[in-house]
């Protein structure tokens, strides 16, 4: 698999990203109203693993997807998985682009995790695109006094979830397949929700179901284009072009929820914007010493 590094494939793989998870967001938003969580979990394995099988088939079959690995798949997808629960759980409690917005302290914790653990550089760039990003996430939410919502505290768990669950792709990109990751993310992810699923199970209506195969759709390919992205560029590259989820969630909200689009949300997109822009800059290469 090519592997060669170039932010600009990086870069068109995350745009594959940022608008599928934009219509999931959406899509989970609505699923929500008529099943459990668990169930829509339960529901986006089985069918992800139907929509990637053709993948699968195309590459050779199951063989593609053995790996020496295996611990390493179930440990991230179990906090993805969980991780996962709380960000569609969170869209039932708090408003869409607040929901995201709060999932942008992830960064943070990829960015420090890939420094520690994986051994990348975090260049004066990267850390100027987290922390722009990072105040044009708190611009567009201006946390308000008061109580704080428990929606916005499982949004913030989730974030840290999903923070450790790209950190660790990261890591398996550099021995695995892309349909390897895929494969034991539907899994492992599937195991873990079915039980929970049919505890809970009510038969939701038709329209509900499109809504499902849509999230199964989104979801699965979503993260195949991270992982892709991932194999170009490293972790604290990638993760701050999905910035820009935050103002186009916000917009999204304000066209379908009637949520608010302010100028204080055009601030922060502009700084999100300014942030991925700088950390695009391509790094200097020292001058080579003469003889």
């Amino acid at each position: 698999m090519d592997r060669t590094p170039s932010k600009t494939r990086a870069a068109l793989w995350m745009s594959g990203w940022l608008a599928l998870m934009l219509i999931v967001a959406v899509a989970g938003r609505e699923a929500t109203r008529e099943v459990n969580v668990f169930q829509l979990m339960a529901v986006r394995g089985v069918l992800g693993f139907a929509m990637l099988y053709p993948l699968i088939h195309m590459n050779g079959g199951f063989a593609i997807v053995k790996t020496a690995r295996v611990h390493v798949h179930i440990a991230r997808n179990l906090i993805h998985f969980c991780a996962q629960l709380g960000w569609f759980f969170a869209l039932t409690l708090i408003p869409i682009g607040q929901v995201v917005a709060i999932e942008f302290t992830m960064p943070i914790w990829t960015a420090i995790l890939a420094a520690s653990f994986l051994g990348e550089r975090m260049t004066r760039w990267k850390i100027v695109a987290i922390v722009l990003g990072l105040v044009g996430v708190f611009v567009i939410v201006r946390p308000a006094a008061g109580a704080i919502n428990p929606g916005q505290l499982i949004a913030l768990a989730a974030a840290v979830g999903f923070g450790i669950s790209v950190a660790v792709v990261k890591s398996l990109t550099r021995t695995e397949q892309t349909l390897t990751i895929m494969f034991w993310m539907l899994a492992v992810q599937s195991l873990a929700s079915i039980g929970p699923a049919l505890y809970v199970w009510t038969w939701p209506p038709l329209s509900t179901w499109g809504w499902l195969a849509v999230i199964a759709f989104c979801g699965t390919f979503s993260h195949y284009c991270m992982a892709r992205a991932l194999l170009h560029a490293d972790a604290t590259v990638v993760i701050p072009m999905d910035f820009v989820r935050v103002p186009l969630t916000a917009i999204a909200g304000w066209l379908i929820y009637a949520e608010r689009l302010d100028v204080y949300t055009v601030l922060g997109a502009a700084m999100i914007l300014a942030g991925n822009l700088m950390n695009l800059k391509p790094t200097a290469r020292k001058p080579a010493r003469g003889r």
